[in-house]
């Protein structure tokens, strides 16, 4: 089981335009709306290659409820935290002739309260716990979380540091979140390489991605990473291992939106469910994130074609 937390979740409607053009009335000729959150994202494509997973989540007020009916309706396995603030909302505005970037929109953070807060990491402890019993559960910290340094938020980081000092703490993250989970022994940190680089003081971030990650490695605690660059050369490196580098697969790129969140997906799979080396791992979950780019959906591409098929149920 892999139980990933999402600390700012997002109600988000799409309009596909037929002509867009900015600075001027859009009618949209179609509208959608999709649950967001990187750890939504990452349980649906866990769930996807026939992973046993469950998204957490704070939902709050009219947005929060049509995020939970939206996640009932398509069966994504979710467990809520009743947050007293309404879910954030975000707009993407998507040209159907695709001659404009797809736009997208976010609302103001929302900061969960410290009731869900604390329900959040009671129930953590419980699935600590069974852990420690033997369960095969891991968990993943996914995306922003506002409120994180708050003392609210407290108990969620204690409980946290726990899974982490024993090894079943993965982290896709940034912000206050990430600043913390350095100084933890995380199993695996996937990040991308504008937000690594920011980690390093000015004087430092003219260096090359090796040059950091291997700086990275001797100030940190942290046991795996892997650092992406969209379209560009992977970087990784397992604990007391070489740095390895890998180059994605080239796709005509349609929406780069989640491509990450696959790609995190897809690595947590081949690492823990697989047991691949964190080099395999790199190099399975890549083909589905260059997938995903080339598809206007998040974990919706065709897996036809695809390697490693035996990962899929039948």
């Amino acid at each position: 089981m892999i139980i990933t937390l999402t600390g700012n979740l997002l109600a988000e409607r799409t309009f596909t335009a037929d002509d867009w053009k900015p600075g001027k009335t859009q009618r949209a000729s179609a509208e959608s709306f999709q649950v967001g959150g990187k750890g939504i994202n990452v349980t649906k494509m866990l769930a996807r290659i026939g992973e046993s997973t469950t998204a957490w989540c704070f939902v709050g007020g009219p947005s929060g409820a049509e995020c939970a009916s939206w996640l009932q309706a398509r069966q994504v396995p979710h467990r809520i935290f009743s947050n007293s603030a309404p879910t954030r909302t975000g707009l993407v505005v998507r040209d159907s002739q695709g001659g404009v970037p797809e736009t997208t929109f976010l609302g103001p953070d929302r900061a969960v309260d410290a009731t869900a807060l604390r329900a959040c990491a009671q129930a953590l402890s419980q699935e600590h716990m069974r852990a420690q019993r033997g369960a095969p559960t891991r968990l993943a910290l996914c995306g922003s979380f506002p409120g994180w340094s708050s003392d609210d938020a407290r108990p969620l980081r204690e409980e946290l540091a726990r899974w982490a000092a024993h090894g079943i703490l993965d982290v896709d993250t940034y912000g206050p979140p990430l600043q913390w989970a350095l100084d933890q022994p995380i199993s695996l940190i996937k990040i991308n390489r504008d937000e690594f680089v920011a980690l390093f003081a000015a004087d430092e971030r003219a260096r090359s991605t090796e040059a950091l990650l291997t700086a990275a490695r001797q100030r940190w605690p942290v046991r795996s990473w892997v650092i992406t660059d969209g379209a560009k050369d992977v970087f990784y490196a397992a604990e007391n291992a070489e740095i390895g580098r890998v180059t994605p697969p080239e796709v005509k790129e349609v929406s780069a939106t989640g491509s990450g969140d696959v790609v995190f997906a897809c690595l947590l799979h081949a690492l823990h469910t697989q047991r691949k080396s964190l080099a395999q791992a790199v190099a399975f979950a890549l083909p589905y994130g260059a997938a995903n780019a080339a598809h206007a959906g998040v974990a919706e591409f065709a897996l036809n074609n695809l390697p490693d098929a035996r990962s899929f149920p039948t």
